[in-house]
């Protein structure tokens, strides 16, 4: 995370990805509930559980093809308006999973930031396709072997 200031007094919160892409503290979210599991009177009392959410389809700071790249990594964590939702409660203290929350989406825009490599097909060998052939060949007449017997 960065702040950067604007002017005027004011500070931006920004999460920073890579070299090209940070992303506005506007652009997310966090809403805070009760947190399921351990935690004694504590998990009763406070909303320490954060759902961060991020709006990837409508981001400026997203170039197109890392958006169809994160759309296919994030499954069911992409909303049906194009909204990236990662939820954690995995400590008792609010700021923690809040960290947790950031981190995640962070990693997630990062993997969706490489271009996978482009899969060179390949063509088999002649001795690899002989062999296959044969291994066909020797399985048809096991198999042609297993039929009735004639007296």
């Amino acid at each position: 995370m960065r702040r950067q200031n604007v002017g005027h007094g004011r500070t931006v919160i920004m999460l920073k990805i890579n070299e090209q892409i940070e992303i506005a503290d506007w652009e997310l979210t966090e809403s805070f509930t009760r947190s399921s599991g351990p935690g004694g009177q504590n998990v009763n009392k406070v909303s320490t559980a954060v759902e961060l959410r991020f709006e990837a389809e409508r981001s400026p700071n997203l170039p197109d093809p890392v958006k169809r790249r994160l759309r296919r990594l994030a499954g069911r964590r992409w909303t049906l308006d194009g909204a990236v939702v990662i939820f954690v409660q995995e400590t008792r203290s609010q700021a923690r999973n809040r960290e947790i929350a950031r981190e995640r989406l962070a990693d997630l825009i990062q993997k969706a930031c490489e271009k996978p490599k482009r899969r060179v097909p390949t063509r088999p060998t002649k001795g690899s396709i002989r062999r296959r052939l044969a291994d066909k060949k020797a399985r048809g007449d096991v198999k042609a072997l297993r039929g009735k017997v004639d007296e």
